[in-house]
């Protein structure tokens, strides 16, 4: 699926001595070392030059290269047979129709004789390495030697025989010899041709030779060998060789063996019986395959290309015949071919891989004249089929197609020089062209002029390509004088085209087409490649070698210049052999985006590299206006990725990893919609299908297409679909590409998609696919879960941002139940009543969550009634059987369900025929049957519903059925105790709603509620139990209340009060245990002693002075006065302590700055650990022990400050913290935050700080007050400190120290909440 174009073309020359005709080129070699290339003349002189290409001077401008130029002096009647470049010696190997091996050094120009042959040489062969020479003499020998000169050992070339004297020469009579070695890539292997025994049989042998002994390999058939044509190709796998079959009256064909002298193939060069086939030579890569081949007219290189085991004429030069036209391949760069003509000219020609499919999906495959057409967007033809065929009058060179209006056109340039255009109908009427081959006719010339490269259409009607003048190959026409300007180079031909026929539609327009040639610029550099301007009419980029980059606008052009502007912010970097131009949507852009690939894998865009390692790219567009949306490319390392033309614009590459991703198992579903691996080593990118179908097409290695479906171009294709409301499109592409199908519901919220539901039925109509979009109906959304790496979806539905999918998220629960609702109605509102839409209904149904099967059998059972009432119904027929509907029920849910949703309606003979349906056993069902059928129908139904779990309906039926099964309400209650509440509204009559109530609190008072329990005991008016459910729970005041209800006796009452204080205090509560002591009673000091344990000392100095007791006033002073002295050490020792965690967590933390920051340099400086360093830095940043030095003996624990308030006084410290352990920080952290005083020691505190002051001790108070102050303000300022030194990477000892932010915090004391506490008397 790839085309062999010429990219440029650049030739210089050697001014030979002699006259002309009296003097020509016979030899060649090359040194690739230093870009030079030798050639011997029939008068034996050696010429020295450079090889032509873009960078030499002169060789654009056809200009003739400086040469050096070196006589061989040899004896008179000897002439040089071959010539070869040895690179260890640095010299030319000369051979001499006598048989002299001469040593010519190029540096000094000196001749050393090294050895002769008798009999003369006729061919030498270096091996690949250089090591060895294979030298076939005059008399039919080969000679192995090395390059000491020292003959390794010598063999026939030909079989010996009796006839045939040793002393005949094999050279013809201008000296030449036919006779030729080729060897195999690896040097193991060498082959020649020799002739059979029979001297008057034209037929001749393939031999294989061993290298270290010389042995005969192998042997092949006798055939007729067309001369000494012969080749092993470099990668070993075939040897090509011609037939010359004129007695078969065929043109000569290329035949491949393999090293056992099989023959493996062949194939017809397609030419005259009268052609003779020369220089067979394949590429470095072997995938090129070339030869000239003479006629009586002209010369001509062919140039071979096998692909999927069909070998392709994928390219064909002409030549004069008098050029005598010889070439080489270079040795190193596999698309770059030398050749050399007689009177010293000398071509080199760079070619590259175009791919043959166009923009619109449509491959064009070059086969010689054939142009092979497959339209991709309508079907995927592997090669070498294809769907219709082209036929030219001679090869097709270059190729040109424009789609932009609705017809097609096809330019093609031929190597005879003529040009040929092809009208081609719109793609929806090409349903009768398959199979079809076209005769297509070469259009008239307004005038002549040569052979165009790098055609592009500027429009329907104007072709541009590129002319080079001066030469005289590349066609056998005249040469133009391009409007008077006669300079040598490169010229921009316009040309008008027109066509006199009339367009029959849906044909193909083949005939008819005229040209005329409108205006010529004249280049000053090799053209690279071009591109016409999708955006603008009448334009096209030019690029020049080096990169540079010119638009071309032609004179048809409105209100703009003639000729070429620069654009320097399009240039490349270098020479771009693949070009492509991107239309993209973006209106701040006046010029599309035009993308070059260069040798080397840069894919550079306005001077930037997009990716260093690209092998192919090519281009993605899913809007209806050809605007380009994703960029297609593939890596050296065989990875597939898509990108974003808005992430290229935007610059936001970063996700795609440089195109260098590091693929791995953990990575695998993250990466994926980043890259695809791409399974087949080598395979390339040769085109995509656009819109809908979203295929990306690789052409293998071996010529295989295999066409891929990037989940990222199909998602990007379903949501654009959906964006448009095409729900069937959409449909249709997740079947296809087995996407999930809720991705149709969730893409815009599936709140949106109730709404367009309608719609979406109307659309699909097709009730198959509806009901596999209702069957993978699910809960979740699928764009937060199974599709959130692919953010760039949010992107094309809109939804990004929205409200849609928090309300998603609000009321998931309602998804499912309704969405299939929604396409329930649809169906029923949008379909005509079918035994299938029936179907689905029930699926809809079936798959509600929960399955709404109560009502999917109602509808069964309603067609059941029908049929068992025996009335013809017109409307039946509409409608599935009901056997039908119950099978197809059965098999969308449980079965067991079907059977309990069916008992659930009631219907004892609908659950007997679900029961027969689903093939249960009739002894498992039939009984339970029977027995429900002899029941009441109340009865029956109270069964059902408890046999299903259905307490509620259950217990409304058993109150229905009256008195006698009183009882088992009860039981039921008891059995399920959430009934209760219904039972209290069903049940009227008071005795047993009193029975109700007492059996709902026993059960409350079981499960410890005991409060509920008390209230429930006191409506149904048992205090007893309601004393004893508040007595349970500590609700002291209840049950003294309800001990007055009960009009309890002094005594009783008041060993009751005694006991719930005993029972308050053990409980925790001595504040109530006092309450009741004091009021219940009347024991003042023992009430006055838990008063003060309880620390609510303004109460305890207000009950002493009520009784004025002073000896309690006393008691209660001087605990004050103790519980302040404890406070103040308390707080002192905490203040310590807050100073001393917040040393240590700035500690940890600079050491660990200091640690990553070691870690970072190093990394950077040295790029990877040694397996010591690394193990080390990994121990020590395990852990984050950095503050341990040395041998470290113990480590400091964190510890608590105690209170004889039991904790209450602070917040408890939340875990240990561990020395060293790497969570020390934030534990350092959260410790000095569990410090602060929470809320109920500030009440205390403060109740304490106001009885001191009414005892008289004012300066204890005062003391107090202000410890707690300066302890709050250090934990206060510590937190904050230690929450700015979190996010900076730099402690600094002046910002973060302890008493800046006390002072800061200080100022605060009088706005804060935290400090209501104080008393400003105090302060």
């Amino acid at each position: 699926m790839n085309n062999l174009k010429l990219s440029w073309e650049v030739w210089s020359g050697v001014r030979l001595q002699g006259q002309k005709g009296d003097e020509f080129i016979r030899l060649s070699t090359v040194d690739m070392e230093r870009n030079r290339l030798f050639l011997s003349s029939s008068a034996n002189f050696i010429y020295s030059t450079e090889l032509p290409s873009p960078q030499v001077e002169g060789s654009r401008d056809n200009i003739m290269a400086p040469a050096s130029v070196q006589l061989i002096d040899l004896e008179s009647g000897d002439a040089i047979t071959c010539l070869e470049y040895l690179m260890e010696k640095e010299a030319l190997l000369i051979a001499t129709l006598k048989g002299f091996l001469l040593l010519h050094s190029v540096n000094d120009n000196t001749t050393e004789v090294v050895g002769q042959v008798e009999g003369g040489v006729g061919c030498i062969s270096p091996s690949p390495d250089g090591d060895l020479l294979a030298v076939v003499t005059g008399f039919g020998q080969i000679l192995m030697m090395n390059l000491d000169w020292d003959v390794l050992y010598e063999m026939p070339l030909e079989d010996s025989h009796e006839a045939l004297d040793v002393n005949d020469s094999l050279s013809s009579a201008d000296g030449s010899f036919e006779a030729s070695i080729s060897w195999r890539g690896d040097g193991k292997f060498f082959a020649s041709l020799s002739k059979v025994n029979d001297t008057f049989s034209p037929c001749k042998k393939l031999k294989v030779w061993e290298r270290d002994s010389g042995a005969l390999q192998s042997v092949s058939e006798p055939k007729s060998f067309m001369g000494s044509v012969l080749d092993w190709a470099p990668s070993g796998a075939k040897i090509a060789v011609a037939y010359d079959q004129k007695e078969e009256i065929k043109c000569p064909s290329i035949v491949l063996f393999e090293k056992n002298g099989l023959e493996r193939s062949s194939f017809s060069i397609n030419e005259g019986i009268g052609v003779t086939l020369e220089f067979l030579k394949y590429n470095c890569t072997s995938d090129l395959l070339a030869a000239v081949v003479r006629d009586e007219a002209f010369d001509t290189l062919k140039i071979w290309h096998l692909s999927n085991n069909r070998w392709y004429l994928k390219h064909e030069i002409r030549y004069p015949k008098e050029d005598g036209i010889k070439f080489m391949w270079d040795l190193m760069k596999p698309l770059r071919l030398t050749c050399w003509t007689l009177d010293g000219r000398v071509i080199t020609y760079k070619f590259v891989w175009l791919s043959a499919v166009m923009d619109n999906s449509i491959a064009f495959v070059i086969d010689g004249s054939k142009v092979l057409v497959t339209p991709f967007s309508l079907c995927l033809i592997p090669p070498p089929m294809y769907f219709l065929g082209l036929a030219f009058p001679s090869v097709v060179r270059d190729l040109a197609f424009c789609s932009r209006t609705s017809q097609n056109h096809l330019a093609a340039s031929l190597s005879d020089g003529s040009l040929c255009v092809v009208e081609l109908p719109v793609l929806d009427q090409w349903d009768d062209l398959e199979g079809q081959t076209f005769k297509i006719d070469a259009l008239h010339l307004g005038k002549d002029y040569t052979s165009l490269q790098h055609l592009s259409w500027l429009d329907s009607h104007i072709l541009l390509g590129v002319c080079h003048l001066g030469s005289g190959h590349g066609n056998t026409s005249k040469q133009a004088s391009c409007e008077g300007d006669t300079r040598p180079g490169y010229y921009l031909q316009e040309i008008k085209i027109r066509c006199s026929e009339d367009r029959i539609p849906g044909s193909v327009t083949c005939s008819g087409w005229h040209a005329e040639s409108l205006h010529q610029i004249y280049v000053d550099g090799v053209v690279i490649s071009m591109a016409s301007n999708p955006l603008k009419r009448y334009s096209a980029f030019v690029q020049f070698d080096g990169g540079k980059v010119f638009e071309y606008v032609s004179k048809f052009g409105l209100n703009r210049g003639f000729g070429l502007e620069r654009c320097d912010d399009m240039a490349f970097l270098s020479s771009c052999p693949w070009i492509n131009i991107a239309p993209v949507g973006d209106y701040t852009r006046e010029r599309p985006l035009l993308f070059g690939l260069d040798d080397n894998g840069r894919l550079c865009l306005e001077g930037k590299v997009i990716c260093n390692n690209c092998s192919s790219f090519s281009y993605y567009s899913n809007s209806g206006d050809g605007m380009i949306t994703h960029l297609v490319l593939s890596t050296k390392q065989d990875h597939l990725f898509i990108v974003d033309i808005d992430d290229i614009l935007k610059g936001q590459l970063e996700q795609y990893e440089n195109f260098h991703p590091v693929p791995t198992m953990k990575r695998r579903e993250e990466k994926e919609n980043v890259f695809i691996n791409i399974w087949e080593k080598g395979a390339q990118i040769v085109g995509v299908v656009h819109g809908d179908e979203s295929a990306v097409i690789l052409l293998t290695t071996r010529g295989n297409l295999e066409c891929v479906y990037p989940r990222k171009l199909v998602l990007t294709s379903i949501i654009n679909a959906l964006g448009q409301r095409r729900f069937k499109d959409a449909l249709l592409m997740v079947r296809r590409h087995r996407i999930d199908f809720n991705i149709i519901i969730d893409h815009h919220g599936w709140q949106t998609f109730i709404e367009s539901a309608a719609d979406f039925v109307r659309q699909v109509n097709n009730l198959s696919y509806i009901t596999e979009l209702v069957c993978a109906v699910k809960q979740e959304n699928i764009m937060e879960t199974l599709y959130k790496n692919y953010a760039y979806l949010t992107r094309i539905s809109g939804t990004e941002g929205s409200t849609c999918g928090a309300s998603n998220r609000t009321n998931a629960e309602n998804k499912v139940n309704a969405v299939l609702t929604a396409i329930r109605k649809s169906l029923e509102g949008q379909i005509e009543a079918t035994p299938a839409r029936e179907l689905c209904i029930l699926t809809t149904l079936a798959k509600s969550n929960p399955p709404a099967l109560e009502e999917a059998l109602k509808r069964v059972k309603v067609i059941r009634e029908k049929e068992l009432s025996g009335v013809p119904d017109p409307e039946q027929a509409l409608y599935p059987s009901s056997e039908e509907s119950l099978k197809h029920l059965l098999w969308l849910s449980d079965s067991e369900a079907v059977f309990e949703a069916a008992l659930g309606l009631y219907d004892l003979n609908l659950a007997a025929i679900v029961a027969l349906n689903s093939q249960r056993d009739p002894k498992e069902f039939v009984p339970l049957l029977q027995e429900l059928d002899s029941m009441p129908k109340l009865l029956m139904q109270y069964n059902v519903d408890l046999k299903l779990k259905r307490y509620e309906s259950a217990l409304r039926h058993i109150v229905s059925a009256g008195d006698p099964y009183y009882e088992d309400c009860l039981n039921l209650m008891e059995k399920v105790p959430l009934l209760y509440p219904l039972g209290l509204q069903l049940i009227g009559d008071p005795h047993k709603r009193k029975q109700v109530l007492e059996a709902w609190g026993d059960h409350l008072h079981a499960t410890k509620c005991f409060e509920d329990a008390a209230a429930t005991y006191l409506c149904c008016s048992n205090l007893e139990k309601g004393l004893k459910a508040y007595r349970a729970c500590g609700n002291w005041m209840g049950v003294l209340t309800l001990a007055g209800l009960l009009k309890l006796g002094r005594d009783d009452l008041l060993q009751l009060a005694r006991e719930l204080s005993d029972e308050l205090q053990a409980l925790g509560k001595p504040g109530d245990a006092a309450k009741v002591l004091i009021e219940y009673c009347n024991d003042i000091d023992n009430g006055i002693n838990l008063l003060i344990e309880a620390r609510t000392w303004e109460e305890a100095l207000r009950v002493a002075l009520l009784h004025r007791r002073d000896d309690l006033i006393v008691v209660v002073k001087n605990a004050a006065v103790e519980c302040a002295s404890t406070l103040i050490g308390e707080y002192s020792d905490g203040i310590e302590k807050v100073g001393k965690y917040l040393t240590r967590y700035l500690a940890v933390r600079q050491r660990r700055l200091l640690l990553a920051a070691k870690i970072k340099s190093d990394e950077r400086s040295i790029g990877h650990l040694d397996d010591d360093a690394s193990s080390q830095a990994s121990s020590n940043f395990s852990g984050m022990s950095a503050y341990t030095t040395g041998t470290r003996k113990g480590s400091s624990a964190s510890t608590t400050i105690s209170t004889s308030t039991k904790g209450r006084g602070r917040q408890r410290n939340r875990g240990k913290i561990r020395a060293g352990s790497p969570d020390e920080e934030m534990a350092l952290v959260e410790h000095l935050k569990g410090m602060s005083l929470a809320e109920g020691s500030k009440c205390e505190l403060k109740s304490l700080l106001i009885s001191l002051v009414m005892l008289g001790e004012e300066e204890a108070a005062r003391k107090l007050q202000r410890i707690a102050e300066k302890f709050q303000l250090s934990q206060i300022s510590s937190v904050k400190l230690a929450e700015d030194a979190i996010p900076t990477d730099n402690i600094d000892e002046h910002v973060f120290a302890l008493d800046h932010y006390i002072e800061k915090s200080r100022k605060l004391v009088e706005v804060s909440d935290a400090f209501s506490w104080r008393s400003k008397v105090l302060i």
